[in-house]
């Protein structure tokens, strides 16, 4: 079990473990295999069922099917907060090694690195069984390179991962917002004790999070002290009688409540 330590914009280090190659390949196959459903399911439609001619309608083709298979892991990870399909299903997510969620940029630069993965042909490339395997073939021979990468950099980096400054982790380890900020408080006379929460980003509740997460875990509270020390000064909130711990729950709590009803 591999872990990485990420610095964060609160001057501590979080331990999250790298995700395990055997959940990288998975959730790739399964991405693949729900494009490659996308790819026979339009073909079927426009050219078996609407009558449209393959060589007459390059363009229309590459709008409708070839566009989409090429932003998938693109807008996937960006609205699904670092995750695929396949990778929500395996649990695992890219994180920036800045801490938090990666940057529009971070997201884009590694997708850009996926050219050799998902090819712009694709769309049209496989309109018979034999340009199928023909892709297949060469998405599996360049896949060589991936698995390369992945097994001899430090932090289980493939080339995209390394130019943009990303990381794939297991996301049981890490707690992320939208496990906690989209949950409907129960109690209606709930009270907001730190209405500042709101001044921090997605990012930093992130990290607050997972801080909390990792206490519980370790039951090493020293970490919670310095988060707190730090949301403090950031926040301009007096010293109270409560434990560190109970201070970033309460702080995850007011923003759960605030951000649900926004």
């Amino acid at each position: 079990m591999a872990f990485i330590s990420i610095h964060t914009v609160f001057n501590i280090d979080l331990d999250l473990e790298i995700a395990p190659f055997h959940k990288r390949l998975l959730a790739y196959m399964i991405d693949f295999a729900i494009l490659l459903i996308y790819l026979f399911a339009c073909k079927s439609i426009l050219y078996e069922v609407m009558g449209f001619s393959i060589n007459e309608n390059i363009g229309m083709d590459i709008l409708i099917i070839s566009l989409p298979m090429l932003l998938y892991s693109l807008i996937t990870e960006v609205t699904l907060n670092g995750q695929t399909i396949g990778k929500k299903l395996m649990a695992i997510r890219v994180v920036s090694l800045y801490g938090g969620e990666p940057t529009l940029g971070q997201y884009i630069l590694r997708w850009i690195t996926k050219f050799f993965e998902w090819p712009f042909l694709f769309g049209y490339i496989a309109f018979s069984p034999e340009g199928l395997l023909f892709y297949i073939f060469f998405t599996c021979l360049f896949g060589i390179a991936v698995v390369i990468a992945i097994t001899v950099t430090k932090n289980s980096q493939r080339l995209g991962d390394l130019a943009a400054g990303t990381v794939v982790v297991d996301a049981k380890t890490s707690l992320n917002i939208k496990d906690t900020i989209f949950q409907e408080v129960a109690n209606t006379a709930y009270q907001v004790e730190f209405p500042q929460v709101m001044k921090l980003t997605d990012s930093d509740i992130n990290i607050i999070n997972s801080v909390v997460s990792q206490a519980r875990k370790t039951n090493n509270y020293d970490v919670c002290i310095r988060v707190q020390n730090k949301l403090k000064e950031v926040l301009n909130i007096e010293s109270e009688r409560r434990s560190a711990l109970d201070f970033l729950e309460k702080l995850l709590e007011d923003y759960n409540y605030l951000a649900t009803r926004e």
